[in-house]
C-alpha cells in the first residue's frame, strides 16, 4: 500500500469532542521546511530467472546416457543426455524411401505428339484385273461370231461397256480420295486434341509429384531433427534441474523447436510442444524408457534475477519504467536488495480483498546487510517485499503528515497568523511516510499546526 498521508489519530478527535470550547485542546506547532520527500509503495513479489528451459524427449525410447545430475552448471550447447529411440530412425528411414520414391519421374512416351494416320482407300488391284480378263474373254467370244454385222454390234457394245466401267472407276477413285481426305482431317484434329489432353495431364502430374516432393522433403527434415534431438543439448548456460521445470519456470526447449515445423510433420514430435511441467511417476537416470514429450532436464539461467510484484490498482499508475526500489526477503533477514522496473504489465489480477492488481516487472541488483556486508543472492521462486520509490522530490516545501487535514475533496492545514489559527487549502505532491510535499498554499518558514490539527477552529489562538 502507500503512505500518501497518515490520518490524525481517532484519538485526537474524541479528545477535541470532549473538550468545551472554554478548554481549547492545546496543538502542536511546527515551522514549515525544506526537505527530500519520497512516496514509496509497497507489493508483493517473486523472484525469477532470466530464463528457464524444459527439454522434453522429441521420441518414445530410453535413455542411453546422463551427463549431469542436479545442481549442476552448464554452458551452452553441452550434452546434457542421449536417447536410445529405435522408432525415431525407423521413421527417417521411412520418409528417406518415400522421398526416394517422388524423386523418380513420370513419363507419358517421352513427350512426344499423338499422331493417328489412316491409308489411302483404294479398290483392289485385282477387281480391276478380273475386269479386265472378263472384257477380254467377251471380245474373244464375240469376234468368233460368223455373222459379220452381227460381231460388228456385239464389239461395239462390249467396247461402249468397258468405257462406261473405266468412267464409273474414275468417279469411284476420286469419292474414294475425297473420303480419305476428310477422314484424314477429322483424325488430325482428334490427334491434336489427344496431344494437349496427355500434355496437360503430363503437367499436373508434375505439378502433383512436385508438391509430393515438397512434402516428402519436409518429412525428413522433420524426421532428421528429431533424431538429431535425440541428443540433448543446453540452449543456454545455466543451473540443471532433472526433470520439469516448477511452477515459476517457464517450459521452453525441443518443444518449440517441434512446433515450428510445417502443420501435419510434427506428429511424431510433437507431444514435446505440450510437454507437461514436470514428469509425473519416474526418475530420470540412464535406461529409463521415456515417451514423447516427457521433460528430461530442465535448464535455468541465474545470471540475471527478476522479480514479478503484483501493484495494487490504486498505485499502479505512478509505476514507470525506470523507478528504483529496495527489496526485503523474508528468507534474508536483514539484508535490502535494490531494484528497478524494467515494465509494467496491463493485465489485471483480482486481489484477495476484491480489487485488482497489475503485475510490474523488476530487474534485481546487489544486496547488503545492516553492517554493509553483501548479502546472498536469492534463489527463483523466493518471494519479497517490493518498496518502489514512485515520486521523489529534492528540497521541496514539506509538512509533517500529521498537519494534512482532509476536507471533502480537499487538503488543508492550519497556519499560524498573527497568533491565530488560518484555515489554508494546500496541494500535494509526494506523499512520504513521515512528511508530504506542498506544492500550493504555505511556503517554507511560516508556522502549522501538526499535532491536534483536527480539532483546530478558524481564528483559534495558537502559541
Amino acid at each position: 500500500m502507500t503512505c500518501r498521508r497518515v490520518v490524525v489519530p481517532l484519538i485526537a478527535v474524541l479528545l477535541a469532542a470532549g473538550c468545551t470550547s472554554s478548554e481549547p485542546q492545546k496543538a502542536a506547532v511546527a515551522e514549515v521546511a525544506r526537505t527530500t520527500v519520497s512516496e514509496v509503495v509497497e507489493a508483493p513479489a517473486t523472484v525469477g530467472a532470466r530464463a528457464t528451459a524444459t527439454l522434453t524427449a522429441p521420441a518414445s525410447g530410453t535413455i542411453a546416457r546422463l551427463y549431469v545430475q542436479d545442481g549442476d552448471t552448464v554452458k551452452k550447447g553441452q550434452v546434457l543426455a542421449r536417447i536410445s529411440s529405435p522408432q525415431a530412425k525407423q521413421q527417417l528411414s521411412a520418409a528417406r524411401e518415400a522421398d526416394r520414391q517422388a524423386a523418380k519421374p513420370v513419363s507419358f512416351g517421352g513427350g512426344a505428339p499423338v499422331s493417328v494416320r489412316l491409308s489411302s482407300l483404294r479398290l483392289p488391284s485385282s477387281l480391276d484385273a478380273h475386269v479386265a480378263r472378263s472384257f477380254a474373254q467377251a471380245r474373244k467370244a464375240a469376234k468368233s461370231i460368223g455373222d459379220r454385222g452381227a460381231r460388228a454390234r456385239l464389239l461395239a457394245a462390249i467396247d461402249t461397256a468397258e468405257k462406261r466401267q473405266r468412267a464409273q472407276r474414275r468417279a469411284l477413285g476420286e469419292v474414294l480420295d475425297g473420303l480419305t481426305r476428310a477422314i484424314g482431317q477429322s483424325l488430325s484434329q482428334v490427334s491434336g486434341q489427344m496431344s494437349a489432353g496427355i500434355s496437360g495431364l503430363s503437367a499436373s502430374m508434375a505439378s502433383l509429384r512436385a508438391a509430393s516432393r515438397s512434402q516428402t522433403k519436409a518429412a525428413v527434415r522433420a524426421a532428421e531433427q528429431t533424431v538429431d534431438a535425440l541428443v540433448v543439448r543446453a540452449p543456454f548456460g545455466g543451473v540443471v534441474t532433472l526433470g520439469g521445470a516448477s511452477s515459476t519456470g517457464g517450459a521452453a526447449g525441443l518443444g518449440a523447436l517441434v512446433s515450428q515445423l510445417p502443420a501435419g510433420l510434427a506428429g511424431q514430435a510433437g507431444a514435446a510442444a505440450a510437454a507437461p511441467a514436470g514428469r509425473s511417476g519416474g526418475t530420470i537416470a540412464t535406461g529409463v524408457p521415456v515417451a514423447a514429450g516427457d521433460p528430461i532436464v530442465t535448464v535455468t539461467d541465474v545470471s540475471v534475477l527478476t522479480l514479478s510484484a503484483d501493484v495494487d490498482e490504486t498505485d499502479v499508475l505512478l509505476v514507470r519504467e525506470g523507478t528504483p526500489a529496495d527489496v526485503e526477503f523474508d528468507a534474508v533477514t536483514g539484508a535490502t536488495y535494490i531494484a528497478t522496473v524494467t515494465g509494467v504489465g496491463v493485465t489485471p489480477k483480482e486481489g484477495a480483498t476484491g480489487g485488482v492488481s497489475y503485475p510490474v516487472r523488476l530487474r534485481l541488483g546487489r544486496g547488503a546487510y545492516d553492517d554493509g556486508g553483501a548479502a546472498p543472492a536469492p534463489k527463483p521462486g523466493m518471494s519479497a517485499v517490493v518498496r518502489l520509490t514512485v515520486r521523489r522530490s529534492e528540497n521541496a516545501t514539506a509538512v509533517p503528515a500529521s498537519a494534512i487535514v482532509t476536507s471533502g475533496r480537499e487538503s488543508i492545514v492550519w497556519a499560524v497568523r498573527d497568533g491565530r489559527a488560518e484555515r489554508r487549502v494546500v496541494r500535494l505532491g509526494a506523499q512520504g511516510d513521515a512528511v508530504v510535499e506542498i506544492l500550493s498554499g504555505v511556503s517554507p518558514g511560516e508556522r502549522v499546526v501538526v499535532k491536534g490539527a483536527d480539532a483546530v477552529r478558524p481564528g483559534q489562538t495558537l502559541s
